[in-house]
């Protein structure tokens, strides 16, 4: 719990004084903002970075003693109110006190016990909304956490989607929701006489409204995100496409956090001395609230789409450098190595350096216990390297919240409890489990013999799930002033940047991938109409054309509900411009599409927005899988095992014992990694993922009957020089970069034709667009 206790002095009194002397309720969580106060009025207090929030404000005028003592007590829990007495004996004169808390505590002591209900049953129900237009769960979460001696809390590749996803009931939770989250697990842990860690593993923008729309990119999502008071935090290959987004982060980002800000192989110049430097901190040697020694590193995958501000140096040279290697074999006593890093922690992904780094730290330290937690690859996935390490990657986009905890380090400094009563603890070895399915395991074979026991678990981003773990499903009692603060700030921030301006209502949902290619409600059939119907040359409009785009132009599934223009981020927010060869024979021109789709995938080796959302880049085809030939309607492509976020159900889900829990499942992740099936937090229903083709074809303006001599060959800039002329040749063709122009207006890309389409299209029942419930939910 954070005490802020605030006392006015004279003439010294601040503004807040002022407001409290004309009346202004004390507790009124606005007036009592997080450093609104002067640093020497702050009698106690526990606070990190730029917005570290949540804490509770006292402003002892007596007409408003009572009220503020009563929130108080009504929001800690009795651990607390001993320390809390005596706190305020020091501050308060003349206080009547003895008999308020007594009657306080009686209160909290009548309540469910420090850990959850006691009733631990599911119910389907609604939960108060995030944003104002959320959808919310209505499935919770299938059995509390496992806590154990040291606990976890893992974010990653959030991309900007801090309003949360407001048209999925899976993962309608806002930032606000998380950071109300972190703060009742932060004093959970208290409680229980553990540490809890928040770690993100990078990627804070492109992909979201809330980042994009801004400029620069990140300049509204970036302080949003800075209200989580994170213990370790990496870089992204996001934050480095831009040099204006590399030094905001050098500049602004990094200084929030401080030393927790880690880059192990990430510099940048520094404008001041032309000189490169580490954008974060190479490492972090810390303690834990409890005693745990710990070293922590943070690794970028060998990335080489950056600026030239910055510098990513390559994992094979990181681990020869003479500080890393200082730092494995550090002085003072390491109970623990923590490897975060934008990076897969599957290690035989081609993307993913951790194995490098792994076998240089167990090369040095075979005995230390190593946790991993990575990202990039947009996935759920738990991995064993041997029994004493592991890693976890928790999925993208606000949707995943990753948990881990670890029990049985030794350590001559832990203070805490190794096994925490009145919570379910970890009790699997790092073993992992026989499931005929290729694995990312490093090593499985250490010498070392581990008293170390585990647990990992995959939460849905709703505020059912964060409300049953954090205060036992009472949502009644699971909001902070801090997260609402943020909340309305969010809601605010999406006025001001006109995300909720309307386009038109999109009549069903469209997924990338969740239906066959082309058929309905697979997305690219949405796309082949829209392009048909608004890419348009009006002094060409009657000339045959054939438009060509890449598949990976999708960003993201298109929900039934009001299409917005956050959605055209969302879904499509490349700006991709629209070129094309005019009077192609339409024998060459029609043999484009299949050569295209016979050859390789078309990375977007500069784009800002897209190099790593290419499957292709990280060894793993969802969703969007680079073949040239689609799977029957009736036979959903299986994912390969190590990236099988979701994937179909092949057996009954087991049903925890003492838990009950209501038999209906929503469509959602189902996966399986190293430690088997059982890590989805709240169990679903699989969705299921069909194969896609590189790019698809769009006709328009044919003859009614038979083909025309020749067309307008359509394309994307992104695909026409370096994809569309070498299939040109191949098909007999005779054409250069030359012969390429610009079909329409090169502002009108990829991001415009989807809205212009909804304008003219999608104007039934528009304002009052009805909404669908996400993907995967038949009609």
């Amino acid at each position: 719990m954070h005490v802020w206790i605030h006392q006015a002095h004279g003439p010294e009194a601040g503004p807040q004084d002022q407001m409290a002397q004309k009346g202004t309720t004390a507790c009124d969580p606005m007036m009592y903002r997080e450093g609104a106060l002067p640093a020497s009025s702050h009698a106690a207090a526990h606070v990190r970075g730029r917005r570290s929030s949540g804490c509770i404000f006292l402003q002892y005028k007596s007409p408003q003693r009572a009220r503020c003592l009563g929130l108080i007590f009504l929001q800690c829990k009795f651990h607390h109110l001993v320390h809390l007495f005596h706190i305020l004996r020091r501050h308060f004169v003349m206080l009547p006190f003895i008999s308020i808390f007594i009657a306080f505590a009686a209160a909290v002591l009548a309540c469910d016990d420090c850990y959850g209900p006691r009733n631990n049953a599911a119910h389907i129900r609604h939960v108060r909304r995030a944003q104002p237009d959320a959808q919310g769960a209505t499935v919770a979460p299938r059995a509390p956490l496992e806590w154990g001696q040291l606990n976890f809390l893992h974010t990653t590749d959030t991309h900007g989607w801090l309003e949360g996803h407001i048209k999925e009931q899976n993962y309608g939770a806002d930032w606000g929701d998380y950071v109300t989250f972190t703060r009742h697990m932060k004093h959970k842990a208290g409680n229980l006489g553990v540490d809890l860690l928040l770690i993100d593993t990078g990627d804070l923008h492109d992909g979201n409204g809330l980042s994009d729309a801004s400029t620069p990119n990140g300049a509204i999502s970036n302080p949003i995100f800075e209200n989580v008071d994170y213990d370790l935090l990496t870089i992204g290959n996001h934050e480095l496409y831009v040099s204006e987004i590399a030094y905001e982060t050098f500049n602004q980002f990094s200084k929030v956090y401080g030393d927790r800000y880690i880059t192990s192989n990430v510099q940048i110049i520094n404008p001041a001395t032309g000189q490169f430097e580490y954008i974060g901190s190479k490492y972090r040697y810390f303690t834990t609230d409890h005693g745990l020694r710990i070293m922590a590193f943070g690794v970028l995958f060998d990335f080489t789409g950056n600026s030239n501000v910055s510098k990513v140096i390559k994992a094979r040279d990181l681990v020869k450098e003479s500080w890393f290697l200082d730092a494995v074999n550090f002085a003072q006593p390491v109970d623990l190595f923590i490897l975060t890093g934008h990076n897969p922690v599957d290690t035989k992904a081609s993307s993913s350096t951790f194995g490098i780094i792994y076998s240089t730290i167990r090369a040095l330290r075979p005995s230390i216990p190593i946790q991993a937690f990575g990202g990039h690859t947009h996935i759920r996935d738990f991995k064993v390297y041997d029994t004493i390490s592991t890693g976890l990657e928790s999925g993208r986009y606000c949707e995943t919240l990753g948990w881990a905890s670890i029990s049985g380090i030794n350590s001559s400094t832990f203070r805490g409890n190794q096994k925490p009563r009145g919570v379910p603890n970890p009790s699997r070895k790092a073993i992992k489990v026989s499931n005929g399915t290729s694995s990312g395991t490093t090593s499985n074979s250490t010498s070392v013999a581990s008293s170390l026991v585990y647990s990992r678990r995959y939460l849905d981003w709703n505020r059912l799930t964060f409300a049953y773990h954090a205060v036992g499903s009472q949502d009644s009692t699971f909001d902070y002033h801090s997260g609402q603060r943020v909340t309305n700030e969010i809601t605010q921030d999406r006025k001001q940047l006109n995300l909720t301006a309307l386009y038109g209502c999109a009549p069903e949902t469209y997924c990338q991938s969740c239906k066959p290619f082309l058929a309905n409600g697979n997305i690219f059939s949405l796309v082949q109409t829209a392009l048909a119907a608004t890419v348009i040359n009006e002094s060409r409009a009657d000339i045959p054309r054939l438009i060509i785009v890449n598949t990976g132009h999708i960003r993201f599934d298109l929900v039934k509900g009001p299409f917005t223009f956050d959605d055209s981020f969302i879904v499509s927010p490349f700006d991709d411009a629209f070129q094309f060869i005019p009077d192609v024979p339409y024998k060459i021109a029609s043999q484009v599409l299949g050569i295209l789709n016979a050859g390789a995938f078309q990375k977007r080796n500069t784009d800002p927005r897209s190099h790593d959302l290419s499957m292709g880049d990280f060894n793993f085809n969802f969703p969007l899988i680079t073949t040239d030939d689609c799977t029957a309607p009736d036979d959903a492509f299986r994912l390969p095992h190590s990236h099988s976020h979701i994937r179909r159900r092949t057996e009954p889900l087991t049903r925890n014992r003492g838990h009950r829990r209501a038999p209906n499942l929503t469509p959602g992740y189902v996966t399986t990694d190293d430690f088997g099936a059982d890590g989805d937090d709240t169990p679903h229903s699989a969705i299921p993922s069909y194969r896609q083709p590189n790019d698809l074809q769009a006709n328009a303006s044919f003859p009614a009957t038979g083909l025309p001599d020749t067309v307008d060959l359509v394309f994307l800039d992104f695909i026409g020089a370096n994809y569309v002329i070498p299939a040109l040749t191949k098909a007999g063709g005779k054409y250069t970069k030359e012969d390429i122009s610009y079909y329409v207006d090169k502002e009108f890309t990829t991001n415009s034709y989807l809205p212009a389409y909804a304008r003219k299209y999608w104007q039934g029942n528009v304002p009052n667009c009805p909404v669908g419930r996400g993907v995967g939910y038949e009609k």
